[in-house]
């Protein structure tokens, strides 16, 4: 560009000189010239674009180079950071252990495990009882209806006390009247009125009551799982407690208004109740009579679903079963807690009768059951023998 610059300034030069000798020039020749001096121009403004271009290039140039410098960088603090992650993984490689070892540290947990339970189970079966006894059900022998009075569903039972002769009926499963007898003969007496008729300040729920020693044990309505201790001399509540686990469903399926079943045995007083995270069997507890203190508590293989009643025997648990259409009610499942096993039984019938219980209740002094079965009071007489006898056999 320089060069050529240098070219048309020498022209100009020539052409002026040859202007002035031919008289100072011709209008050719004054063309010409501005020809000259625009193309100058234009070659001017390339040149100053041309700079212009070179500069923005070279910061361009810059840019990059900086860019590049910041690229290499991470990508340098990547591959550092990859190493360390790859030794990092390496020594946890080193520590997992392998899998023969968490194979032998499973089988030794196991161990552990049965050992803890083997100790629960011989807790349970030292626990700390009234009175001790190996007596086991045979069969249920023969049935009397005493009489039909109150609700298709209730409940009624003796004072298993020694020395009490007291028959009590509760009628329904939501109620406050508590009707009371002098003995099982004026009970049966139909024109004979009862005795005491005790009216509670609260309502009591299910078919699951008992009264032992003079002392209603009931659960209180409107409550998952409140049980009440009353004196029923006044009729005020002398203790209660709450069942833990309890109350979430009924403890037999085919009495779906009954959710706590207080029972009494040989060995004292009971609760039985169904938990959910058991997968709805039923779960028995020994309470205290006098503090109402859990003093154990045994979780069963025997199913609520399609049970009509339960109770115990010298700390055995007989489970009832039926349908809902009614039936024979058939005893299909126990649970030992001395053996601490649950135990398949063969399956024993209750004799003959139309329909299901609302409720059962073992008296100990009289080895028999007293059972409500659609508003008849019904008495069954149960035949029994010692643990040993069966065992043997």
């Amino acid at each position: 560009i320089a060069s050529t610059r240098m070219v048309l300034l020498l022209l100009l030069s020539l052409g002026l000189t040859l202007g002035s000798v031919q008289s100072q020039g011709s209008s050719q020749d004054a063309f010409i010239i501005q020809y000259l001096e625009r193309r100058l121009v234009q070659m001017e403004v390339k040149q100053d674009i041309i700079q212009m271009t070179k500069s923005v290039l070279l910061t361009h140039k810059y840019v990059l180079f900086l860019l590049r410098s910041e690229v290499k960088s991470q990508v340098d603090s990547v591959s550092v950071r990859v190493d360390r992650v790859e030794r990092e993984l390496e020594y946890l490689e080193n520590k997992i252990p392998t899998q023969s070892n968490i194979e032998m540290e499973e089988a030794l947990l196991e161990q552990q495990i049965k050992a803890v339970e083997l100790e629960q189970l011989k807790k349970k079966a030292k626990i700390n009882v009234e009175n001790d006894c190996n007596t086991v059900l045979s069969q249920v022998k023969s049935l009397k209806i005493v009489k039909k009075s109150g609700d298709p569903n209730g409940c009624w039972f003796k004072d298993p006390s020694e020395g009490s002769n007291k028959v009590y009926l509760f009628s329904g499963f939501r109620n406050n009247t508590i009707l009371e007898y002098k003995s099982l003969k004026s009970f049966t007496k139909t024109s004979t009125p009862p005795a005491n008729e005790v009216q509670l300040p609260f309502y009591w729920q299910g078919t699951g009551h008992v009264i032992y020693n003079g002392f209603l044990y009931c659960h209180k309505a409107d409550t998952p799982n409140e049980i009440l201790k009353v004196d029923l001399l006044n009729g005020t509540v002398v203790d209660r407690t709450l069942l833990p686990g309890a109350g979430r469903l009924p403890v037999y399926s085919l009495n779906p208004n009954t959710y706590l079943d207080m029972a009494v045995d040989e060995l004292g007083l009971w609760v039985i109740h169904a938990d959910l995270e058991y997968g709805g069997n039923l779960v028995i507890t020994k309470l205290d009579k006098v503090s109402l203190a859990v003093e154990y508590t045994w979780d069963t293989q025997c199913r609520s679903s399609d049970a009509e009643g339960a109770f115990l025997i010298c700390g055995t648990l007989y489970v009832v079963y039926n349908t809902r259409y009614g039936g024979r009610s058939t005893i299909q499942c126990l649970y030992d807690i001395h053996d601490t096993i649950h135990r398949l039984v063969p399956v024993m019938f209750f004799p003959k009768r139309y329909t299901s219980h609302s409720s059962i209740h073992y008296h100990p002094g009289d080895k028999q059951l007293y059972a409500w079965d659609d508003g008849y009071q019904t008495i069954y007489k149960v035949e029994t023998r010692s643990n040993a006898q069966v065992t043997s056999q």
